[in-house]
């Protein structure tokens, strides 16, 4: 009897221990009891009724990457490429997620590729080629609110890569070069025009220098041609002072001697032979020196003295 609670007992605890579940962080179980749903267990040490309680689902609470593979699409002028898309998404519901759709992220995946699809065909090449941030967005939008009642969350979608037909591609290149030599043009001559326009303006400095200095010399040579006349008239004006001082000096000498009209009547003879040595066709002679003999006769006595 003892032998048989034993064993009973060491069942008892084995079953027990059997059923205990630890459920570590960022992972859920959805419990069913008899079939239906009974509870969602959350992190930490947890023990089911045996025969009675089943895990029906062990599920991650981390973000997930669904990395789909391209698929067509046909824009709104009739270009076809393959569109690849990357969605992140995370379970918020653990018991929507398990009951609200069979193979979840198969129902995402043809959810995202309808959705593509409907975006990319409103659009036509080059706006596809240059709207990607619109067409994360509006397929973030669609796809959150549709797997909501799945108890998912979509955090994010990305699209990876649009890859054009080869004919468009090539095209696109054609494009792309003939632009980059058109704008290669334009710097190029722009760089011409405004090396133009530096050596016009060098050229217009220098010629504004070259006014200035030469307006700066003209000035300088005026001032000077007119410090040199000053000078000059200074010079003749002293001359003509020293002229009249001489004259003035001989007039006082001739007074200081007391000189009497005989010498006079000499100095005046003197100063008649000196205009007679100069280009003068015609000499008056005064009337006081006419009488050359009586001059001579003054003279004479005037040296015998």
């Amino acid at each position: 009897m003892s032998y048989t609670i034993i064993v009973l007992a060491a069942f008892i605890l084995m079953l027990i221990i059997g059923n205990i579940r630890i459920v570590s962080q960022s992972n859920a179980f959805v419990i069913e009891r008899l079939g239906a749903y009974s509870s969602t267990w959350s992190v930490g040490i947890h023990v089911k009724v045996p025969f009675i309680d089943r895990i029906a689902n062990k599920i991650t609470l981390k973000e997930q990457v669904l990395d789909f593979a391209p698929q067509p699409v046909i824009t709104k002028d009739n270009v076809t490429m393959m569109i690849d898309t990357v969605i992140f998404m995370q379970i918020t519901d653990p018991k929507l997620y398990t009951y609200g759709v069979i193979n979840p992220f198969g129902a995402i995946e043809n959810l995202a590729t309808t959705t593509l699809r409907n975006i990319i065909g409103e659009l036509e090449l080059d706006e596809t080629l240059t709207s990607r941030d619109m067409i994360n967005n509006r397929m973030r939008l669609v796809l959150d609110e549709a797997t909501d009642p799945w108890g998912i969350k979509v955090n994010r979608v990305e699209v990876k890569n649009i890859t054009p037909p080869k004919g468009i591609q090539e095209a696109m290149e054609k494009q792309m070069r003939a632009e980059r030599e058109r704008r290669e043009s334009i710097l190029k001559a722009e760089g011409e025009k405004q090396s133009a326009i530096l050596v016009a303006e060098g050229q217009k400095a220098s010629a504004i220098l070259k006014a200035e200095a030469e307006k700066a010399a003209a000035i300088l040579q005026a001032e000077a041609a007119k410090e040199a006349a000053i000078r000059e008239a200074e010079g003749e004006a002293q001359a003509i002072l020293n002229v009249q001082k001489a004259t003035a000096d001989g007039l006082n000498m001739l007074k200081s001697v007391n000189a009497d009209t005989a010498l006079l009547r000499l100095k005046s003879l003197e100063a008649l032979q000196k205009v007679a040595e100069g280009h003068a066709t015609k000499i008056i002679i005064p009337s006081e020196i006419q009488n050359l003999a009586g001059l001579i006769t003054s003279v004479t006595e005037l040296a015998k003295q």
